[in-house]
């Protein structure tokens, strides 16, 4: 039974790594940055480079932030590791699994894409380019493409502060690897929380 909770926990993260990765490589080398694709009028692919965190947040050094994620999901790691051999529910493992798969399919970004692509700023990235890539070892930039604005409105001139603008839900750009640790965290939360507290305090 351990066996083949391990076994369903990496087929879980090798397909989650594979969709991010091969999501992501298409875009970098078939679209400019900022160039967009209308797939439905709520949903399209809209390619745009993270330098910090999900969804476009930045609170660290590049560095320090590619690091930290690099320590986070050996972590991680070692925690799946050790929910298979304490045999817990696969529900559960499987969870943790997307929430690895997507923190370390961001790590590739960071860590090789500044390495292994060329820039994107008016031209389509070009894979192992001969002059060398856009930054070094750790420094790359995580790409996002999934835009979904659902709502287009704009506020009402009476409405404080905003009245006038322009209103779109939802806003942030993000990746397939982002959407893995917000549904596997959710998950979590919402229908794993006591097992999580219970895994968490066992030695």
């Amino acid at each position: 039974m351990k066996g083949k909770k391990a076994w369903g926990a990496v087929v879980v993260i090798l397909l989650l790594l594979f969709l991010d990765q091969a999501s992501k490589i298409w875009v970098k080398t078939h679209m400019q940055l900022h160039e967009s694709i209308e797939i439905f009028s709520w949903f399209q692919l809209y390619f745009t480079e993270n330098p910090g965190m999900a969804f476009g947040m930045e609170f660290f050094n590049k560095l320090v932030l590619s690091v930290f994620r690099i320590v986070a999901v050996i972590a991680i790691a070692y925690y799946l590791i050790r929910l298979v051999r304490h045999n817990y529910s696969f529900g559960f493992i499987a969870c943790v699994a997307l929430v690895f798969a997507g923190a370390l399919g961001n790590i590739i970004d960071s860590v090789f894409y500044g390495v292994i692509f060329d820039h994107s700023y008016g031209q389509v990235a070009t894979f192992m380019p001969a002059d060398g890539g856009y930054a070094s070892l750790l420094h790359g930039k995580v790409v996002d493409m999934l835009y979904f604005p659902l709502i287009r409105t704009t506020f009402p001139d009476w409405f404080p502060i905003w009245g006038g603008e322009e209103f779109i839900f939802f806003r942030p750009i993000f990746n397939l690897a982002d959407s893995s640790i917000c549904v596997g965290g959710a998950i979590l939360l919402l229908f794993y929380h006591r097992t999580l507290s219970k895994s968490l305090s066992t030695k």
